[in-house]
């Protein structure tokens, strides 16, 4: 039972710092290359890719505090194992190939990353930003073509039965072989045709493995998919918005029930039907052009139960979010000291 004499969000801020401390610890453990190659093997029972070396060197130059997890890489490419190398090529040339999909291009070639063609002039800079990204070590990428999601929204959404077939096809069936390839498969470009920027004859035809479900509710249709056919968010399709859901709240909520104390779960829709009604993005996404097959597309961000593949935003390589305060009063840029900040709380966002 909870001490009364101590406030909820005192226990949750002990408890959440805790956390962080074990999580730390285990995310940089290996302290040599061979730590964190045996580190690899045993967590994720699989070879760490060609290369390695190079990242772990390039890591830990800049004291990275992540050296061993890579769990969230590894939970936006597990479902790609299910499926075959030659797929995933016409599967990423599908996605881009048509500037409706708005999905950019960007070709890689003998260590230089280039746009592709088709790149809306207003979304560009992201592309650059990418680029100015890969910049320290982009000599090091094989030949290899990459489809962007321009939109803030994601792309992927796979049906539950899809999904755990996929996962259950992609899961490592066969112990590791005891020879390490340490070098990418020669001739790569050969396989990635039609993708050379600027050559408007080596594309197909038009495909669009998208469709347009921008300001429409796609909650049901796609937001809870992923969910098991049993959880609320797939049988509760009807709620009275005049009402609090507390069934929705409880699972993520201290036992008071008052405070979030799962952050992670609280963004599942799964246990949370009401969200149909009460979240932006699927009350009425702005730029939503989704698909229910597993197409490699790179999105900034990803709603839980998408299945998109995470990178770093570009907006921190751009310029595109600034944060330069000034130590003049004076200056409407100024940041004073903590303690003298005003007690305000702000809301900010756009839908």
């Amino acid at each position: 039972m909870a001490d009364p004499r101590i406030h909820p969000i005192d226990s949750l801020i002990k408890a959440a710092s805790l956390q962080h401390d074990t999580w730390l610890k285990q995310a940089s453990a290996s302290k040599t290359l061979d730590d964190a190659v045996t580190e690899y093997r045993k967590r994720y029972k699989r070879h760490p890719p060609p290369g390695f070396d190079d990242w772990y060197r390039y890591a830990t130059e800049r004291s990275s505090l992540v050296i061993d997890d890579f769990d969230n890489l590894m939970d936006d490419l597990r479902l790609f194992w299910a499926i075959q190398p030659a797929e995933i090529r016409k599967r990423t040339k599908d996605a881009f190939v048509d500037p409706w999909n708005e999905v950019a291009q960007l070709t890689i070639r003998s260590g230089k990353a280039e746009i592709g063609p088709d790149v809306k002039p207003t979304h560009r800079w992201m592309l650059d930003g990418v680029i100015a990204m890969m910049k320290n070590y982009v000599e090091k990428i094989p030949d290899m073509d990459l489809g962007f999601n321009i939109n803030d929204e994601p792309r992927i959404a796979i049906p539950y039965a899809d999904f755990q077939e996929l996962l259950k096809r992609s899961a490592p069936t066969e112990p590791l072989k005891a020879t390490v390839v340490n070098e990418f498969s020669k001739d790569r470009s050969a396989g990635w045709i039609y993708s050379d920027p600027g050559d408007p004859n080596n594309l197909p035809p038009s495909i669009k493995p998208f469709e347009d479900r921008s300001f429409t509710n796609t909650f049901h249709t796609y937001g809870s998919i992923a969910c098991p056919p049993s959880s609320p968010a797939r049988r509760s399709h009807a709620w009275d918005t005049r009402t609090l859901c507390s069934s929705c709240l409880a699972p993520h909520s201290d036992p008071s029930g008052l405070f979030l104390a799962n952050w992670t779960l609280s963004a599942s829709p799964c246990h949370q039907p009401d969200l149909a009604h009460l979240h932006g993005f699927y009350l009425s996404p702005a730029a939503f052009k989704p698909s229910k097959v597993l197409y490699p597309v790179l999105s900034q961000s990803k709603a839980d139960g998408y299945a998109d593949i995470r990178y770093p935003s570009p907006w921190n390589y751009m310029d595109k979010a600034v944060y330069a305060p000034s130590d003049n009063a004076s200056d409407p840029a100024y940041d004073p000291p903590f303690a003298e900040k005003k007690e305000t709380l702000f809301w900010r966002g756009a839908t």
